[in-house]
């Protein structure tokens, strides 16, 4: 059987206030490519398929054109993460065109999804994402206490659900989707934080006894199965097919292609995914930065500056230069063990304290001109000041 497996397209997401609607449709349209060449049986998506659960009009008609053209080449199965909403995701789940599949309903773990080839059939269970406070009360045993408000307690417990299906079954060959962060996995910047009660990730041990667990939630595309036990592992991250930090700068974006034979032995193969533009970080003096500002103008940018003082109009200069510049980084070169931030006394007038703080941040006191607009600015707020409290008094009387 062939699977392919992706994960954390957030769609709607946007990078340093760049929208990134346009490149999120190509990968769509990549996508569809591959399913149709590969001959794919089955696409995989497991969870943050929105970025956040009340997703904009037009990632919501992204997702809804990219499913019907998949659905009409291969079975379609996902699941939530953590950035989408599992109730408004799984909404209308049962009315979903056939061939479209989301495992979004936590009391209904054991219910797979099936899909058959040549040699029978594969079993793939959904785990969206497990909110501890949730998902101890939902997976708790009948009658019994809820569970321990931890994301491992509550895996473990759907797990053990999975593994009960399988066993009353025969063992039939399986596939997980799960969204966790499994510990000794690679993060970046741009995940967020799955935090409760102190504890954020869940041990490999806990997939044990399935053919191939389809991770999602960390960006990086990373083999995971030597974390998990048995004779044959397999568990990987997709990861996400654009990057969404710098910190995700040197990833190689991709989807993975699973092979899974007539026993449930896999093999991995992964496929780049599209990088039109590449996030690139400059770092050195302005000159530096400006200096190779040809070798990036079709690179999203984030410049770091290095000078002793903060150059001026240094925005519009890099801008200028690198059209795609999405941030700027000012960092001194002065020495700062022999600088001290300014002391603010009772004594010191407002003017006194910005004209120190400037001096502070830029390594040089404020202009004739800077003065002036710091006087102008200070004048104007004890005028709004006094109108707010003579305003406020005469509505008291």
């Amino acid at each position: 059987m062939k699977i392919l497996h992706t994960s954390d397209w957030h769609l709607g997401r946007s990078l340093h206030g760049e929208n990134l609607h346009e490149y999120q449709r190509e990968f769509q349209d990549f996508l569809l490519a591959k399913v149709r060449e590969t001959g794919a049986h089955a696409l995989v998506i497991a969870g943050d398929i929105y970025d956040r659960s009340v997703p904009p009009v037009e990632a919501v008609e992204l997702l809804h054109e990219s499913l019907a053209a998949l659905a009409e080449e291969t079975t379609v199965i996902l699941t939530p993460g953590n950035h989408d909403s599992a109730v408004r995701l799984g909404f209308g789940a049962k009315l979903m065109r056939p061939g479209i599949h989301i495992l979004a309903d936590v009391e209904g773990i054991e219910h797979p999804v099936s899909v058959a080839d040549e040699y029978g059939e594969v079993l793939f269970f959904g785990l969206p994402f497990l909110d501890p406070d949730l998902a101890r009360y939902s997976l708790a045993p009948k009658g019994g206490d809820p569970l321990p408000r931890t994301h491992e307690d509550v895996t473990v417990q759907a797990m053990d659900r999975v593994r009960a299906k399988l066993e009353t079954l025969g063992h039939p060959r399986s596939v997980v989707l799960a969204h966790t962060f499994v510990a000794g996995g690679d993060g970046s910047d741009s995940e967020r934080d799955l935090s409760v009660g102190g504890v954020a990730s869940v041990p490999g041990g806990v997939f044990a006894g399935v053919d191939y667990v389809a991770l999602g939630h960390l960006h990086g595309c990373q083999n995971m199965s030597a974390l998990v036990p048995g004779e044959r592992p397999a568990a990987w991250y997709s990861g996400s097919p654009l990057a969404f930090s710098f910190s995700e700068r040197h990833h190689t974006k991709a989807v993975l292609l699973v092979e899974m034979d007539s026993s449930g032995l896999v093999e991995v193969e992964r496929i780049p995914t599209p990088v039109r533009r590449r996030l690139i970080e400059l770092d050195g003096s302005l000159k530096e930065i400006l200096d190779s500002a040809p070798n990036y103008s079709e690179d999203w940018i984030h410049a770091i500056v290095r000078e002793e003082t903060r150059p001026a109009h240094l925005q519009q200069i890099l801008s200028a230069a690198l059209p795609h510049l999405l941030f700027t980084e000012f960092r001194s070169t002065r020495d700062t063990e022999s600088s001290t931030a300014p002391v603010v006394t009772r004594e010191a007038s407002p003017a006194e304290v910005i004209s120190e703080f400037f001096d502070y941040v830029t390594g040089a006191e404020p202009s004739a001109v800077q003065r002036d607009i710091i006087e102008q600015v200070l004048a104007d707020a004890r005028a709004r000041a006094d109108f707010t409290e003579s305003h406020a008094q005469r509505k008291a009387s």
